[in-house]
């Protein structure tokens, strides 16, 4: 067992070795992690463009005229910040709507909110947080024997509730978003990742590397180690463009989800990379151990990849539109749809608890069934060269 790891582990760091090394798998990291950035550096603009050296016209409700004061006071000239009283909250809310407010300031001093349409005003919410951490303790310390460490402890807690007025439900507009990215980092690197080990265990085929490698190691501890290295390969580019990710958005406050629920659903989408790499990797090494050329690669894998271009579609068609769709959610139970559709159902709000372990149970038995039926396959026809192996044939015991 211990030599039969270790023999695994050697293909694998050869895997790993050779492809990380490479100008493409460089290149195309870097490319990635600039489309990532974009997102957050475009929003960082548009934000700025609402701070210093322009105008933003801030309504103030009657319950946090309190706050008028210390705005003005800890605004420099130059910020174009111009505050107005308003008579409620429902008349600050329809003029937020109407454009003649950018922003809307509601609340009590030691609970402030803010209501917008456009724009993360991340300077307004800021200074607001300071300003009702500093109300709250003054208040705290006020009420005879506390502890003036307790008192600073609590004023920390303080956070400035916000009110999205983009869509029906707060926030939703920043799930969708993230919904979009999940989806489409999954579909391109298991797709990505998935073509690598095709295209690698054809190579080896066509080549006669196979053949030298098969009489020191096992077909399977072969598949295994490819599968694995290729796996760590696309693991390391997709957690180091997730992780970029939610740093850039976290230091440019350009999400107002709070960062515990983005880090959450950065790790169900690294769960769901590997549970969707570990099946289509292994369907796809059987599927290409069926030819032994390049130009008849695509006739076999093409099946393969389509049961992951069915649930990208449905995915980015069905979803948005509704989230809570029927349809999305029987998929995202079924095993090889569930890496793109569940976690686009987690970043929308929409999944129970319980859905996305059963998913994760339900695709781990798949993808056990595939690993002996892929890795028969791969077994009987990886030698066999010449004409297309059919799949029965590769069946048969050799």
């Amino acid at each position: 067992m211990k030599s039969t790891l270790h023999t695994v582990w050697l293909v694998a760091r050869r895997e790993l070795l050779t492809r990380v090394r490479t100008r493409a798998f460089v290149l195309g990291t870097l490319f990635m992690l600039l489309v990532v950035l974009a997102y957050p550096a475009l929003m960082l603009f548009i934000g700025n463009s609402n701070a210093p050296g322009s105008s933003t016209s801030i309504g103030v409700t009657p319950q946090a005229s309190s706050l008028t004061q210390p705005l003005r006071a800890g605004t420099p000239e130059n910020t174009g910040w111009q505050l107005q009283r308003v008579g409620n909250r429902e008349r600050g809310e329809e003029l937020v709507r109407e454009g003649e407010l950018d922003v809307l300031v509601t609340g009590t001093s030691t609970e402030p909110e803010l209501v917008f349409e456009d724009g993360n005003h991340a300077d307004l919410r800021n200074m607001l947080a300071n300003i009702a951490q500093q109300r709250s303790l003054d208040e705290a310390m006020a009420e005879a024997g506390m502890d003036p460490g307790q008192v600073r402890g609590q004023a920390e807690k303080v956070e400035v509730t916000t009110t999205n007025l983009e869509s029906s439900a707060p926030q939703q507009a920043q799930r969708l978003l993230i919904a979009f990215v999940a989806a489409f980092l999954l579909y391109m690197f298991l797709i990505m990742t998935g073509q690598m080990i095709a295209q690698g265990v054809v190579e080896e085929k066509s080549n006669r590397v196979v053949e030298m490698l098969l009489s020191t190691i096992s077909s399977t501890q072969l598949m295994a180690g490819k599968i694995l290295g290729i796996g760590f390969t696309g693991l390391i580019q997709f957690a180091t463009i997730g992780v970029v990710g939610l740093v850039a958005v976290s230091a440019t406050a350009t999400l107002t989800l709070p960062l515990g629920a983005v880090a959450g659903l950065l790790g169900w989408v690294l769960v769901w990379f590997l549970l969707g790499f570990l099946l289509y990797a292994t369907l796809l090494a059987a599927a290409s151990s069926l030819v032994s050329r390049q130009e008849d690669l695509q006739s076999v894998i093409t099946p393969v990849i389509m049961t992951l271009v069915v649930p990208f579609l449905v995915g980015i068609s069905v979803l948005p539109g509704d989230p809570g769709s029927v349809l999305g959610k029987v998929l995202s139970f079924v095993p090889g749809f569930s890496p793109v559709l569940m976690p686009m159902r987690l970043a929308l709000g929409v999944a129970a608890p319980w859905e996305a372990p059963l998913a994760v149970v339900l695709s781990l038995v798949a993808s056990a069934a595939v690993l002996w039926l892929g890795g028969r396959i791969y077994s009987n026809a990886i030698l066999r060269t010449g004409a297309r192996v059919r799949v029965k044939d590769a069946l048969r015991a050799s």
